[in-house]
């Protein structure tokens, strides 16, 4: 990461610039689920491989899930639901983390981690 770039602006332009991918990565050899390009540069560049690992840990069995990281004062909740008028099915509070102020969206469909840029 850039020294210059705060933390949100370097996911930001993640955002930005992931809007499809060239290559699928398995990052947790326990698990068949995969990532995309988006997400692999999250986890590189931010140093977000715990927030993979957090959303792997949950075995759920919806085809689709939702789910938000939502930072404010240095700790976090990830959640995840099926739609957003659906109640949360998980909820993880996490007490310190350094990843970026705001709420963030991640979906895993059929086997596939990705950002919403990149749906």
């Amino acid at each position: 990461m850039e020294a210059t770039k705060d933390r949100a602006e370097v996911m930001n332009e993640i955002l930005a610039y992931s809007t499809c991918t060239e290559a699928y990565h398995r990052l947790s050899s326990l698990s068949k689920v995969v990532c995309t390009d988006g997400i692999l540069a999250m986890c590189q560049q931010l140093g977000a491989f715990w927030l993979v690992d957090a959303i792997l840990s949950y075995r759920r069995q919806e085809e689709v899930q939702f789910w938000t990281l939502t930072v404010k004062d240095g700790g976090a909740v990830l959640t995840m639901n099926e739609d957003s008028d659906q109640p949360n099915l998980v909820k993880q509070e996490i007490s310190y983390t350094e990843f970026p102020e705001g709420v963030w969206k991640f979906y895993l469909m059929d086997g596939v981690l990705l950002l919403p840029s990149e749906y």
